[in-house]
C-alpha cells in the first residue's frame, strides 16, 4: 500500500457519521472526526435497521483523533471510540476545546448512563485529552527518521470553532512530501458571529465536503428580511410558530437574527412615535419577555412566579427531558440538479395570511394585524441550546467584527430582553399546554433540528393538529426523520409518526433557505480555485449521490489541469 492512504468509516454514501483516517505510514494514522449517523445513515448497509454505533475498525494505528468542529454527526461517537479503546490525544480549536465536552456530556447519557458520578469521571478523562489549537500554527504530531507530520486548523465559517484541517507529511529518508486538507464542514459567507472561510495555500489531496453541491443559495444577506416576512405572515393565523433547530449554531444564529428584527421594529416605532400625535401610537408596555405569556389567572402562568422574566442560562442540565439536540447543521434538502432555495417559497404568495397590515404599513399608522415584535415572546425552550448559547457569550474573541460591535453598542444579541428561556421539564410542560390552549403568539425555537428527538416533538404532538399554528424548518431534514415527513407532506395535507404514534398536519409548513452553514456549490468550487496550487487529487464526501455528482461536474469545469476525483 503507497502513503499516504485515506479510509473512510463514515460520510462516505451519505450526508452523516463523518469519520476519515489518515494512515500516514504502516505504523501511524490520524482520525478525522468520528462523528454520529442519523436518518437512513444510521441504517447498516444490508438494510436491516442495525445499529452503526460500533467502533469496527482498529484502533492500534491511530495516534491521534482531529476534531473539525462539535456537531454531532463529526463527534458524536467519540463515546464508543473510547470505550473501544482509544487513548490518544483530542486535537481541536479552541472554541470548540470549551464546547465539546457540552456535547459528549449529552452523548454520553443518550448511549450509556445518567449517572451522574459517571459522567463526570468520562468528562474529565475528555478533558484531559483535549489539545486546544490556535488557528493558523502548526502543531507536530510525528517526528521522527522515517515520518515528519505536523497540522494546523484554519477557519472553516462553519460554527463557532469550526475548522479544516492541513496535514503536512514529511518522509526524509524517501525524499517525498505531501500536503492534505480535510475541508470539514464549510460555511457560506456573511453567517452570524463567524469570519468566512479563506481557502488553503495548497493541498495534494482534499477531502471536501458536498452537502450542498447541487445547490445555490439564496442571497444571504436579505435573508433576515425573508425571515420577518415568514413569520410575519405566519402570525397572522393567530398562533404560535414552531421553528425546530440544533442546539449550537443555528439556534444562536436565529437569537442573532431575532434580536436584530427586534431592536429595527423597536427604532422604528420611537421614530414614528417622534413623527405622529401621542393619541395616535399606542404607549409601549413596560412588560416584555416571559411576562407577555403571564394572564390574570395564575393557574395558565407558564413559569413559577419570579423566574418569567430575563434571560436564565443556567449551567445545570435539567432534571429530565435530555435527549440528543446538538446534531449536524445542514440546509434544505438538495434536488437532482442544480437549482436556488428561492425556488421553494415559504409560503404561497398571500394563501394564507391575505393582505392584512399592507395599507397601514403604507400609510405609517399602526395596525392592530401587524406584529408587534418589541412584545413578541421569543421562546427557548431547549436546555442544551441554553448552554451552548451561554458559552457563545463567553467566546466572544472568536466573534467577527459585526458582533462584537453590536455588543459594543450595549446591545445584547444572545440575552435580549424578550428571550425567555426554559430549563426545566415541568416549565416545558406548562409552556407547551399553555401555547396549546391559547394559541397565543409566539416564537418557540426548540431542539432538535429534525423532529426525531428533543423538546420540539412535544410541541408538534400538541400543535400539529391546529391550522392555527405554523411550523418554520430553517435548516435541512435527513431522509427517514420526522422532520423530513412534515416538510416532504404537510403542505399536502399529510401525517407523521412520532414516538410511534400517528398525526394529522393541519399547521402550516414553511421552509426557509439562505440559513444552511454549509457552503453551496459555488463556495465549494471556489475554496478549491482559490488555492494557488490545486489538488492533484480531490474525494467528494458528505453529500448525497447527486451532490457529489453535480459538484463533481462543476468542479472538472473550473480545474483546467487534470486530477484524481473519487466519489
Amino acid at each position: 500500500m503507497g502513503y499516504p492512504h485515506i479510509e473512510h468509516h463514515g460520510a462516505k454514501d451519505g450526508v452523516t457519521g463523518s469519520c476519515h483516517q489518515l494512515d500516514m505510514n504502516a505504523t501511524t494514522s490520524l482520525l478525522v472526526d468520528c462523528g454520529l449517523f442519523q436518518g437512513d445513515d444510521a441504517s447498516i448497509p444490508s438494510g436491516e435497521g442495525g445499529s452503526r454505533l460500533l467502533i469496527d475498525f482498529p484502533l492500534n494505528t491511530i495516534k491521534a483523533l482531529v476534531v473539525t468542529h462539535v456537531h454531532i454527526d463529526h463527534v458524536g461517537r467519540i463515546p464508543y471510540l473510547l470505550a473501544a479503546g482509544f487513548e490518544g490525544p483530542i486535537l481541536c480549536s479552541e472554541a470548540s476545546a470549551k464546547l465539546l465536552p457540552i456535547v459528549l456530556d449529552d452523548a454520553f447519557k443518550l448511549s450509556f448512563s445518567c449517572d451522574q458520578q459517571r459522567i463526570e469521571r468520562y468528562i474529565d478523562i475528555v478533558e484531559s485529552r483535549l489539545v486546544a489549537l490556535p488557528y493558523q500554527h502548526w502543531f507536530t504530531l510525528v517526528d521522527t527518521d522515517e515520518l515528519n507530520a505536523r497540522i494546523r486548523l484554519q477557519r472553516a465559517g462553519h460554527i463557532i470553532g469550526s475548522a479544516y484541517v492541513e496535514i503536512d507529511l514529511s518522509y526524509p529518508q524517501a525524499g517525498e512530501s505531501k500536503r492534505i486538507v480535510f475541508s470539514g464542514d464549510l460555511g457560506a459567507p456573511h453567517a452570524p458571529f463567524l469570519m468566512p472561510p479563506q481557502p488553503p495555500e495548497r493541498a495534494d489531496i482534499l477531502v471536501l465536503e458536498s452537502t450542498y453541491g447541487d445547490r445555490l443559495h439564496e442571497d444571504r444577506q436579505t435573508r433576515r428580511q425573508r425571515l420577518e416576512a415568514v413569520i410575519e405572515q405566519a402570525l397572522q393565523d393567530q398562533g404560535t410558530v414552531l421553528i425546530p433547530a440544533f442546539s449550537i449554531g443555528r439556534t444562536q444564529e436565529l437569537l442573532y437574527e431575532l434580536e436584530e428584527i427586534i431592536h429595527t421594529r423597536s427604532v422604528d416605532a420611537n421614530s414614528l412615535a417622534n413623527m405622529l400625535p401621542s393619541e395616535t401610537v399606542p404607549a409601549p408596555s413596560a412588560s416584555v419577555g416571559a411576562s407577555l405569556l403571564a394572564n390574570n389567572n395564575s393557574d395558565h402562568l407558564p413559569l413559577p412566579p419570579g423566574e418569567r422574566a430575563g434571560v436564565r442560562g443556567r449551567e445545570a442540565m435539567p432534571e429530565n427531558g435530555i435527549t440528543s439536540e446538538s446534531a449536524g447543521v445542514r440546509g434544505n434538502e438538495t434536488s437532482p440538479a442544480i437549482s436556488s432555495d428561492a425556488e421553494q417559497p415559504p409560503l404561497p404568495l398571500r394563501e394564507r395570511a391575505g393582505e392584512r397590515g399592507q395599507k397601514a404599513a403604507a400609510n405609517h399608522l399602526p395596525d392592530q394585524t401587524t406584529t408587534n415584535w418589541p412584545k413578541l415572546p421569543i421562546i427557548l425552550d431547549s436546555p442544551l441550546a441554553s448552554r451552548f448559547t451561554a458559552a457563545y457569550r463567553e467566546l466572544k474573541p472568536f466573534w467577527n467584527q459585526e458582533a462584537r460591535d453590536r455588543v459594543q453598542s450595549g446591545r445584547r444579541p444572545l440575552a435580549f430582553e424578550q428571550l425567555i428561556t426554559i430549563d426545566s421539564h415541568s416549565d416545558h410542560q406548562r409552556i407547551v399546554n399553555h401555547l396549546t390552549q391559547t394559541a397565543r403568539p409566539a416564537i418557540v425555537i426548540a431542539g432538535g433540528g429534525m423532529c426525531s428527538g428533543g423538546r420540539i416533538v412535544n410541541y408538534l404532538k400538541a400543535m400539529l393538529g391546529d391550522k392555527r399554528h405554523n411550523v418554520l424548518f430553517v435548516g435541512y431534514q435527513a431522509k427517514g426523520t420526522p422532520g423530513h415527513a412534515i416538510q416532504a407532506y404537510g403542505p399536502k395535507g399529510g401525517y407523521v409518526d412520532l414516538d410511534g404514534e400517528r398525526f394529522d398536519i393541519r399547521a402550516g409548513i414553511s421552509s426557509i433557505g439562505g440559513y444552511s452553514a454549509h457552503a453551496d456549490q459555488n463556495g465549494l468550487v471556489d475554496f478549491v480555485t482559490g488555492m494557488q496550487q490545486w489538488p492533484t487529487e480531490i474525494r467528494v464526501v458528505h453529500g448525497e449521490q447527486r451532490a457529489k455528482e453535480a459538484l463533481a461536474k462543476a468542479l472538472k469545469q473550473h480545474l483546467p489541469a487534470p486530477f484524481e476525483l473519487q466519489l
